[in-house]
């Protein structure tokens, strides 16, 4: 894999992607695609389901040894419906830096991992316009290790082949 064309921007990048990102929250995808419009609402920044499950999208960053530049997982956390509000409320408020974490957990399937959807994370508001950073609490889960101490180019190159075969697959 030489290059890549950008889901985003459809231009071709040299290298190897250092970005994935999840449209929904796993839980969004369980709802029969008939039931959706009336159980959920999805937009690139929000969902709720039934109204009773609620969920942000946020940026899982893993910091690149040897780069200023983090690799980040584009993902879904649940909030409370207190927090959901609250951070909804903020979301064009320039003091919503100034707010504590959110407690919330990932609700994004990462397959290149054991099961993520079991992780807590805090979620950090970040600047108007900007997604929340998304903070694993510590566990000995891979991905938990990865944020903490980084990773390599090498598995930048090992990330970007199995999500290409996952891509790839067909199915029947």
């Amino acid at each position: 894999m030489d290059s890549w064309i950008c889901a985003t921007c459809g231009k071709s990048h040299s290298g190897f992607p250092t970005s994935y990102g999840y449209e929904a929250p796993w839980t969004w995808y369980t709802i029969p695609e008939s039931e959706r419009p009336e159980r959920s609402l999805l937009t690139s920044d929000y969902c709720s389901i039934d109204d009773r499950d609620y969920f942000v999208r946020g940026c899982l960053e893993v910091p690149i040894i040897g780069r200023d530049d983090p690799f980040i997982w584009g993902v879904w956390v649940s909030l409370s419906a207190t927090n959901f509000e609250r951070e909804r409320k903020l979301m064009n408020d320039l003091e919503r830096i100034n707010e504590p974490a959110y407690f919330g957990w990932l609700s994004s399937r990462i397959e290149l991992y054991p099961d993520t959807a079991i992780l807590k994370t805090n979620v950090h508001a970040r600047g108007v316009g900007s997604r929340p950073f998304i903070e694993l609490q510590l566990t000995d889960h891979p991905l938990s290790h990865e944020q903490r101490n980084g990773i390599t180019t090498d598995r930048i190159r090992q990330i970007a082949e199995q999500e290409e075969e996952k891509s790839q697959r067909v199915e029947v």
